[in-house]
């Protein structure tokens, strides 16, 4: 069931594709993917437990590569064996790859940088990554990184946590009363408004070949935003620059 990725042109990591005629980076709904079954985990738990769940993840996801086109990248806080994982996936037969314990990565800025870049270096051009629990204003530093979708589920699972997702800030409705008699779903339904404003926002910038602009610029919204790009600029300048125009 895989389906055909195209790289069309980079903005430094950043990619601008085409896949099932629509381009990305773009939202991704969960009910419109066939997600292999997979063995999740906390991110921080015994190697020995994050070995198991690996190991039952593949063996899902090789009894389930004829009717599912995405496929759970595993590990936990192990590098290594979200590198196995992800390799073993790709000789099934997936080229398409959620994240897991995205939740988690956000609040762990090293392991979100070496996750991501260290599976970006070892995927196969034609592989596509999706994060599932992306904070608006992280999504442009997440797209530089070379992450090319985002589910667009994460506008319910921070409605239910009464958080109002914008551009350059998450608001806590019980901290903000920005919006004082709002319900869960019209809040659902404004958080996916900016995502979908956001996405719109990355592709304009990607045109322009300034999506590093874009970064900079919501880097100081967040002490999230500013510390990754810290660590990315001081860690992975070589990856940063492998696809970098020279002005």
């Amino acid at each position: 069931m895989i389906k055909k990725f195209e790289i069309k042109s980079h903005d430094g990591p950043g990619r601008i594709g085409k896949l099932d005629g629509e381009i990305t980076p773009r939202l991704f709904f969960k009910r419109e993917l066939k997600i292999s079954p997979s063995e999740g985990s906390a991110h921080n738990i015994d190697r020995e437990i994050a070995e198991f769940n690996v190991k039952e993840t593949l063996r899902l996801a090789k009894e389930n590569v004829d009717v599912c086109d995405v496929a759970v990248i595993q590990g936990s806080k192990y590098i290594d064996l979200r590198v196995e994982c992800l390799k073993q996936l790709e000789e099934i037969g997936y080229n398409g790859f959620i994240i897991a314990n995205g939740d988690m990565l956000l609040t762990n800025f090293r392991d979100l940088a070496e996750v991501i870049v260290t599976l970006k270096r070892e995927a196969k051009k034609s592989s596509y990554f999706i994060f599932p629990f992306a904070e608006l204003s992280f999504m442009p530093i997440l797209t530089y990184m070379g992450i090319d979708g985002f589910l667009a589920d994460a506008a319910n699972y921070y409605s239910l946590l009464n958080v109002l997702q914008t551009p350059t800030k998450a608001y806590d409705l019980d901290t903000y009363p920005i919006y004082e008699s709002i319900t869960q779903e019209e809040l659902e339904k404004k958080n996916l408004e900016n995502m979908e404003f956001v996405i719109k926002e990355i592709h304009a910038h990607m045109k322009n070949r300034s999506l590093r602009n874009l970064v900079e610029e919501r880097s100081g919204t967040t002490p999230q935003n500013i510390s990754t790009l810290k660590i990315l600029d001081r860690d992975y300048m070589d990856y940063l620059l492998e696809y970098t125009q020279l002005f």
